[in-house]
């Protein structure tokens, strides 16, 4: 195919055996880590964990990501949709609340075939960065139960500086607005445990808190209350960090405070971390072998 699964539509020739475009990757999926992962959002991991697939590749290239040597160097094992089917089927024995997608759109057609082949009983989360075709989504609108997209940049200077994408901003509203639409707001059961909706998340980055205030007016504006965000505190320096001068070091606790008491102002609900959460120790061993 002609690649134009992500908002890069590079048209890149991609094939289950030739690599290509901005990702850098086959039409074969590359798997990092198939394990219960226990630290995302209260209703996401609950109690039992999050069944969380970490694809390689992504749609963006940030600098700072703290999956970056799966993200952007494509560290993986290459997986079938079968096997993948069966490892839904393995999350699901495990007791699992959901099966969480984690950066799958570069691979898309092998993941709609392997839900094709199973389809968990459980939710399924497709965790994303944000920046996604519309009509991408649209092919998963009978698969995702729930979205977990970020919404990064308000600016779309610091998009393309940081993340390579162009347009961020639009290309992300435009991706999110799709999500309400298919699933609307959040739901909950009865033990907290997310069922249907969006959860948007937003990042905190070092020197960038006028962004975050500004991606916080952004969303209540687009999204009013339908919106359920959770404010993120983990950044740590990962990647190429430590190459961009405002991106070398930790959030301090006066610019999350401050993020924190905009989301407060604007009453938009959802959940914060503690600042604890910025440690390497929570970036996961990438560990997947195929057995």
């Amino acid at each position: 195919m002609n690649c134009k699964l992500c908002p890069h539509k590079c048209g890149a020739f991609r094939t289950k055996d030739t690599a290509g475009g901005k990702c850098g990757l086959s039409l074969t999926p590359k798997v990092a880590r198939i394990a219960p992962h226990f630290w995302e959002e209260p209703p996401i991991s609950g109690v039992k964990g999050s069944g969380t697939v970490f694809f390689s590749g992504c749609t963006l290239n940030c600098v700072y990501c703290q999956n970056y040597k799966i993200s952007a160097q494509n560290l993986g094992t290459p997986i079938t949709a079968e096997k993948l089917a069966d490892e839904y089927k393995k999350l699901e024995e495990q007791g699992v609340h959901n099966i969480n997608l984690v950066s799958a759109t570069q691979v898309l057609p092998e993941i709609i075939r392997s839900f094709e082949i199973y389809k968990p009983k459980i939710p399924v989360v497709y965790n994303c960065g944000g920046f996604e075709r519309v009509e991408t989504l649209k092919a998963l609108e009978s698969i995702v139960d729930i979205y977990l997209p970020d919404f990064k940049y308000a600016d779309n200077a610091l998009g393309f500086e940081y993340s390579g994408a162009e347009n961020y901003r639009e290309v992300a509203l435009s991706a999110i607005s799709e999500m309400f639409r298919q699933k609307g707001e959040l739901s909950l059961d009865d033990e907290g445990i997310a069922q249907k909706g969006v959860l948007v998340r937003h990042l905190v980055l070092p020197n960038h808190t006028k962004n975050s205030i500004e991606v916080l007016n952004i969303l209540k504006e687009n999204f009013g209350d339908l919106l359920t965000l959770s404010l993120m505190g983990q950044y740590t320096p990962a990647g190429k960090a430590c190459e961009y001068s405002k991106l070398s070091r930790k959030i301090t606790k006066r610019e999350y405070q401050k993020v924190l008491n905009h989301l407060l102002d604007l009453e938009i609900r959802g959940y914060s971390q503690e600042l604890s959460a910025a440690a390497e120790e929570y970036i996961p061993d990438w560990d997947y072998k195929a057995e």
